[in-house]
């Protein structure tokens, strides 16, 4: 029996997708509860599982929900070199995620320094420089990003076009789209479990120039 085509927001249960930094894989998890399965979802970390379970309460349980669903996991992947992860880079996918990209907690209290902003960007540029490398030829790299100050110093927008990439989208993200969805602050540190408010915040979709 053919199963039907079931959508949440951008993402299509026929799409390949693949998932990078999430945290306590709740995105990940909302995506497959909407969906009913996750067969064409890789979703990875750049955290161990054994850090994961050290810095989230719901990661854990959320990992072994998802791989129930058929998901694929990956932990300590590295969105600087992913391109060239065998486990990876083998396959093309029609979306390649990164929700609110973040260099580390080392910044948190000092976004507006030259230096955090810089170090944001050159985060950002690297997971677009293997993102493109990895699309199927009409796919899309989602980057969801806040739009405030000074978050949007870090210019998304220009950073795709200096990969080649055109933005095909801008499109308001609205955490209620994502039932279940937890934003945390993650990054290491005793605070990695809590949550923090998105605020404004877009989804810039990129695809292939």
């Amino acid at each position: 029996m053919e199963i039907s085509e079931k959508w949440i927001r951008h993402y299509s249960s026929t799409h390949k997708i693949l998932l990078v930094g999430e945290g306590n894989f709740s995105f990940s998890l909302c995506l497959a509860s909407a969906f009913g399965s996750a067969m064409n979802i890789t979703a990875t970390s750049l955290d161990s599982e054994d850090e994961l379970s050290i810095k989230y309460m719901d990661a854990v349980d959320n990992i072994n929900i998802l791989k129930r669903y058929g998901c694929d996991i990956q932990h300590e992947v590295d969105v600087h070199t992913m391109s060239f992860d065998n486990s990876l880079s083998l396959q093309r996918y029609d979306r390649i995620v990164f929700n609110f990209p973040h260099a580390g907690s080392r910044f948190f209290g000092r976004e507006l320094s030259s230096r955090a902003i810089e170090s944001h960007k050159e985060l950002v540029r690297g997971f677009l420089e293997n993102a493109k490398e990895m699309l199927e030829e009409d796919g899309e790299i989602h980057i969801t990003h806040k739009t405030t100050y000074p978050f949007s110093d870090w210019g998304i927008k220009k950073l795709g076009k200096g990969e080649g990439l055109k933005l095909l989208k801008k499109s308001k993200f609205e955490l209620s789209h994502y039932p279940g969805y937890i934003t945390k602050r993650g990054s290491g540190g005793r605070r990695s479990d809590d949550y923090f408010p998105v605020g404004e915040c877009s989804t810039y979709m990129f695809t292939q120039s």
